[in-house]
């Protein structure tokens, strides 16, 4: 019988600074702790308790959709412990469950690690933004923290679609609408038509999931809207694949011209360990727009864009290497998880390398 119920789990997993408490059948309760998966006790939980566990915070008809579809996302509140995002699901038969903890603070962009080109992005007036990353990579966050720069800066009608809600915005300067897949709108795709006809200023999706969400989204940041959305992809590439790849071979001259003049910026983006072992730390690729990066995109020559990022410099743009290069040479991160997520060794090794040449103290100098 274990010993603990949910929200002493929860508030382990908040005390130690972790981000999410996985709960699953024949193994302790696990929490992700500054990257790390570790055991947050060491009972083992059977079926009965992850069951128990996961029915106890469910409403009824939360129950009933996860008994139909074996699968359902969910968000809790916790009182005096915040929002957690949920995802339950089975294995083996048995019910298993994830909580991915919500800071009740959005942080600003710059304590994220963002620079000036990101927020400059949350300041255009219309076009297409994509956040991108792997998932933990901190997506939401940043996506959550433009949605709060826009907010406090002008008056706009800010229409946010999500599944399920995260953070929880209150109305600032602008007015914020949150719609929560399922229970207020029927799909991602819906709900983009219905805000082309909200007077929205700027549309806020939290992935663009399908052919038709994604479809809706060019078209609304083609007509004057800002949209910013985010997709499961590593680096900028990548992201131009995944989005062309998503269209018909017929549809993707037609999707290239638009995208071409209606996409802003990607922001790619990694979460590395810390050095010192004190949390996180960002480490991005950003793309923006100029007339050599829309060219590509038209062409679909997407296997330049890695070196007009790299050549971008004065349009805000830096590739991954750079961005891990600079962690690295101020003592951010490790060589092993530089090496780990860059897309050229040789870049940082040679230039590490330089580094540590350039900045070694001259032994013929007297102290």
């Amino acid at each position: 019988m274990r010993s603990y119920d949910l929200i002493e789990y929860l508030s382990m997993l908040t005390e130690r600074g972790g981000s999410d408490l996985h709960l699953s059948a024949n193994a302790p309760p696990m929490g992700r702790i500054h990257g790390t998966l570790m055991p947050l006790t060491d009972e083992i939980l059977d079926a009965n308790d992850t069951r128990e566990l996961l029915l106890n915070v469910l409403k009824e008809s939360q129950r009933a959709k996860l008994e139909h579809e074996w699968e359902l996302d969910f968000a809790i509140q916790v009182e005096n412990l915040g929002r957690f995002r949920g995802n339950a699901s089975f294995s083996l038969g048995k019910m298993e469950v994830n909580f991915r903890y919500i800071p009740a603070v959005i942080p600003d962009l710059a304590d994220l690690g963002h620079g000036p080109t990101v927020q400059r992005l949350a300041e255009m007036r219309e076009g297409l933004v994509l956040v991108t990353g792997v998932s933990g990579s901190g997506k939401t966050t940043t996506l959550c923290s433009m949605t709060q720069q826009i907010s406090r800066s002008r008056a706009a009608n800010i229409i946010c679609i999500e599944d399920p809600i995260e953070y929880v915005f209150s109305h600032s300067t602008s007015l914020i609408r949150q719609r929560q897949v399922g229970s207020d709108t029927q799909s991602f795709a819906h709900a983009m038509k219905s805000a082309l006809r909200q007077d929205a200023d700027v549309i806020v999706v939290s992935e663009l999931r399908d052919l038709e969400t994604m479809r809706t989204a060019i078209t609304a940041a083609e007509t004057g809207h800002l949209v910013i959305s985010t997709l499961h992809t590593s680096e900028a590439t990548g992201t131009m694949t995944r989005i062309f790849d998503a269209f018909p071979e017929e549809q993707q001259d037609y999707v290239g011209a638009q995208l071409a003049s209606c996409l802003r910026g990607i922001v790619c983006q990694h979460l590395i360990p810390r050095a010192d072992g004190l949390g996180r730390v960002l480490a991005s690729e950003i793309m923006t727009m100029n007339h050599g990066v829309a060219r590509c995109i038209r062409d679909r020559r997407f296997s330049q864009l890695a070196g007009l990022i790299q050549l971008g410099g004065q349009d805000g743009m830096h590739t991954i290497d750079d961005s891990l290069l600079h962690l690295l040479t101020n003592d951010f991160i490790a060589l092993d998880y530089a090496l780990a997520h860059c897309r050229d060794r040789d870049f940082i090794k040679t230039n590490f390398q330089k580094h540590l040449r350039d900045t070694a103290p001259d032994p013929k100098k007297k102290r």
